[in-house]
């Protein structure tokens, strides 16, 4: 039970920062409004209430009383004239009537219940009161040994106004401040929003030179350092770069000299094998210069997606692979061009090199754009499925390249998507052979 009560309390609590902070700020002023209405209506608006109803009721007993003194009609005309210049009272006599209705138990409100009070204690006989007669007045009538007395007053009488300013104010200045609230929030907010949309234009490859440190204190420091942290990863990634740019170089040195020293050799068994040796060192080192590169000096632009697709699909189908492509949504997004074509085009080998069919499905799902490459090849276990996006793995045990190849294509392909942003997942496809999903985030 508890576990679910905390859930059902989660779910109704604001899930972005503003929200949780206005709620922080507000509730406590929210309470505190809350007490002080209480505790107006408990002291003053009760009191006022009272003491406002037992007037009224005190100037009918008057009226009453003077009527029961003297009943003739000389005296009639000037209690009239006097209670309604006077109390604001309009008196009308009903001889001979009786009364229809009487109020005998309180009505809701509390004005309807101290006004009941104070009748029902100063008047010993039958009455009926109507607090809604009209907007502007309410009616009293009570029963007389002669007849009915009608009396009518205005509802000023009975409510203070003091009692609607008190509210407006109560509202006004709640507004007031929770505008006041709501502006300051959302200007400590977007700091942080900007900071976080930063991290992710810079998770997918998009610049974010126009990014400066600034709001609170905290969110300053939290962007001075994602800012440091961004020249530390690319100073990394351009001395990683640099490094093995100079190891290509030296090894193509010596390896250049022994394809001329195999040259000049005869042809022997032992000969052409080292030939092939020294091509597939040369492949190698390609490869792996390629994989380190990554995206290096590449910068993002907006890239058809769906042309970038259908450019690749349309190369391996030069190259002779079976491949059926199905586009649902064209979508155009900030990304490498080079680095996506080299993605695509690395799980598109990787099934040409162990499927006869490939099936590549892409559209818009959620927040995501997803290509989907299903082949009918033999798959890939389960327990194997994370150790092929290791460097040099390889699940063909040959040393043939040809096969095999280098056991860089899928490192490459997660490397360049996670770039982006992305992922790379593998599961089963529907036919048996693998599934490869290739998860693109839109952006905001």
């Amino acid at each position: 039970m508890g576990s679910e009560r905390n859930g059902w309390i989660k779910r109704l609590m604001p899930t972005g920062l503003l929200g949780r902070s206005l709620l922080i700020l507000m509730t406590p002023m929210l309470l505190l409004q809350i007490v002080t209405v209480l505790i107006f209506f408990e002291r003053h608006w009760d009191t006022v209430a009272r003491q406002l109803s037992r007037g009224l009721a005190g100037d009918v007993a008057y009226v009453i009383d003077y009527l029961g003194q003297f009943p003739d009609e000389e005296h009639y005309q000037w209690i009239q004239h006097s209670a309604r210049g006077r109390m604001q009272l309009d008196l009308v006599f009903e001889p001979d009537e009786i009364l229809q209705e009487e109020t005998t138990e309180p009505p809701f409100g509390l004005v309807s219940e101290e006004l009941f009070n104070a009748l029902d204690e100063r008047l010993a006989r039958p009455f009926y009161f109507n607090l809604d007669l009209d907007d502007r007045q309410l009616e009293i009538r009570v029963q007389l040994k002669e007849g009915v007395l009608s009396i009518v007053a205005p509802r000023k009488r009975l409510y203070n106004s003091t009692t609607y300013i008190f509210f407006m104010w109560i509202a006004g200045s709640a507004l007031i401040l929770y505008g006041v609230a709501v502006i300051f929030m959302r200007n400590q907010v977007r700091p942080i929003r900007r900071l976080a949309k930063a991290a992710d234009q810079f998770g997918r490859g998009v610049d974010v030179e126009d990014f400066k440190p600034e709001g609170a204190s905290e969110v300053r420091m939290a962007a001075t350092s994602f800012l440091s942290m961004r020249d530390r990863i690319g100073r990394h990634l351009s001395q990683r770069t640099a490094l093995l740019a100079g190891v290509s170089h030296d090894l193509r040195t010596p390896l250049t000299r022994m394809k001329l020293e195999l040259a000049m050799q005869q042809s022997s068994p032992g000969v052409d094998a080292l030939k092939q040796d020294v091509v597939d060192m040369e492949r190698m080192v390609d490869a792996y210069l390629a994989f380190a590169r990554g995206e290096e000096g590449e910068k993002a632009e907006p890239t058809d997606i769906g042309k970038l697709l259908t450019d690749q699909v349309g190369e391996a189908l030069r190259d002779g692979q079976q491949i059926d492509l199905h586009i649902e949504d064209n979508l155009d997004m900030e990304l490498r061009p080079q680095s996506m074509r080299r993605c695509i085009a690395n799980i598109m080998s990787n099934a040409g090199r162990y499927a006869n069919n490939l099936s590549v499905r892409a559209g818009r799902r959620g927040p995501d754009y997803e290509i989907v490459f299903d082949d009918d090849g033999p798959g890939i276990p389960a327990d194997k499925r994370e150790e092929v996006f290791k460097p040099f793995f390889r699940l063909e045990e040959s040393r043939n390249q040809a096969t095999g190849g280098v056991g860089l294509g899928m490192t490459i392909a997660r490397d360049s998507a996670r770039g982006h942003g992305g992922e790379v997942v593998l599961a089963d496809a529907p036919g048996g052979g693998l599934r490869v999903r290739l998860i693109l985030p839109v952006g905001h």
